[in-house]
């Protein structure tokens, strides 16, 4: 081979990797310059769910733990009756009890700080006021018992008349690191919309930041 031929063909290559270079530019500005959670990109899918469900929605950081460090959640809550501050209420992530519940849908109020434990672990949980008609109670019960792995349902204090619905999601990889704690997906609604819960659901359960596999939250399985 000719050195005129072999350096075209150099220059060829070079110019391939500054192709391949300024395509992954293009796509890192065009998503915000950031890589998104497990799950992230179906944010704007269950947005347009939620609104178009009259509900309110919102993505949002958990606030960190006070010692950033591996399970550093888990600290922040030695007992039941600790007192908890969580970004978005009722709670998509954050601070919690070492134990999580028992996996179920219940009809009396287990506590807040056990269930966010469950949404670490990837878990959607239903949440409805004490004002809430039975006969709502009884529609989120039949699509909670659709498909219950990763579910959790239960009844929550200030919620009024308002149902809700919330997840966790994060990368296990970086779970703990450099300030990341994953985000916390919240909707408040005022009733069941079917279509959306499901859009939610379907979005985000079994993507908990802390990588538990979807399989392992079974109904009536616990800590």
């Amino acid at each position: 081979m000719d050195r005129e031929r072999q350096r075209n063909i150099l220059f060829a290559i070079a110019g391939l990797g500054i192709a391949g270079v300024v395509i992954a530019l293009v796509v890192i500005f065009a998503s915000g310059g950031s890589t998104k959670d497990a799950a992230g990109g179906s944010d704007v899918a269950v947005r347009k769910a939620m609104v178009a469900a009259g509900c309110t929605y919102v993505s949002k950081a958990p606030l960190p733990p006070k010692q950033d460090v591996p399970s550093g959640y888990h600290l922040d809550v030695p007992k039941l009756t600790t007192k908890v501050k969580w970004s978005t209420f009722p709670p998509s992530g954050g601070s919690h009890y070492p134990l999580w519940a028992v996996w179920g849908f219940y009809t009396q109020p287990v506590n807040p700080r056990q269930v966010v434990h469950n949404l670490e672990h990837g878990g959607v949980v239903l949440w409805w006021g004490p004002k809430v008609p039975e006969s709502t109670v009884s529609r989120l019960r039949a699509f909670y018992n659709q498909s219950p792995t990763g579910m959790f349902g239960t009844p929550l204090a200030g919620l009024g008349n308002k149902v809700a619905v919330s997840a966790w999601t994060g990368d296990p990889a970086r779970y703990y690191r450099d300030g990341y704690h994953g985000i916390g997906h919240l909707a408040v609604c005022p009733g069941f919309d079917e279509h959306a819960f499901t859009v939610f659901r379907d979005a985000y359960r079994g993507h908990g930041p802390e990588g538990t596999p979807l399989e392992a939250d079974q109904e009536g399985s616990g800590p």
